[in-house]
């Protein structure tokens, strides 16, 4: 039925079974991934399962691949990208040599930058065969518990996935790995996203995401795609305005 169509579009399911909580008294989601709560906490001693901030969620030791560890609070103050991939499945590790590259590049420019490879890898072993290729820091591969707490806190529906927060722990951008495909060279970073992007191969994927606006402008004319910009950058910053101030995702 139609209201059925609401919700899943309201609450962006992709795929089924999928068990969203959310507050009755505002309408606003505490939890996007109901069944790893359920799975990881069967007595509902973390009931009502709010998000909590990311430096909460994070806290403990964390790894580099010459075995050094490193506290998280070292992560303070610096953009972070949450990296939840596996070396088992093909699209992550070419996505990850195109990261190495653009993790060097960024921290070249100066800027105060980390990543966070949270692993969904099958075994210790394939863990550490993957880490290896990897010049940033990681989850504990044996800390299970905060694996999927990551997990829970950003609703990790698929691999690989590239959450970029701010230095404060907020969300810029889900789309992280979409944006280092676009922007080879970086020159966006922190890549907060636009009001309207040019449809390409790699960004395309957004279109499952949510009702999409796409405008067919003449390719040979130049100004002609510039000029339909203009007309719709003006009403999509608008929308995006409107979500934000109802703290709700555009």
């Amino acid at each position: 039925s139609l209201l059925q169509l609401k919700l899943w579009n309201k609450y962006r399911v992709s795929n089924i079974p999928s068990l969203i909580f959310i507050d009755a008294s505002t309408g606003k989601v505490v939890c996007r991934n109901g069944l790893l709560v359920i799975r990881d906490d069967p007595e509902g001693l973390e009931f009502p399962w709010g998000p909590k901030p990311f430096s909460e969620v994070v806290a403990g030791p964390l790894l580099r691949n010459n075995g050094q560890t490193l506290d998280s609070t070292a992560l303070e103050g610096s953009h972070v990208g949450v990296y939840f991939s596996a070396h088992w499945c093909p699209p992550c590790r070419s996505l990850t040599r195109v990261l190495v590259e653009s993790y060097r590049k960024i921290k070249e420019a100066g800027q105060k930058f980390e990543i966070l490879f949270v692993s969904a890898d099958r075994s210790e072993d394939s863990f550490k065969q993957y880490f290896s290729e990897m010049p940033w820091v990681a989850v504990p591969y044996a800390d299970e518990a905060r694996r999927s707490r990551l997990n829970r806190l950003y609703g990790i529906q698929g691999i690989p996935t590239l959450i970029v927060l701010d230095s404060k722990g907020d969300v810029i951008t889900r789309q992280g790995r979409v944006e280092v495909l676009n922007d080879i060279e970086c020159r966006e970073f922190p890549w907060h996203p636009k009001p309207v992007l040019e449809l390409t191969d790699s960004n395309a994927v957004q279109l499952n995401e949510g009702p999409c606006l796409v405008l067919f402008v003449d390719s040979e004319d130049d100004g002609e795609s510039e000029a339909a910009k203009q007309l719709i950058q003006p009403i999509a910053e608008k929308i995006i305005a409107k979500y934000k101030a109802k703290e709700e995702e555009a």
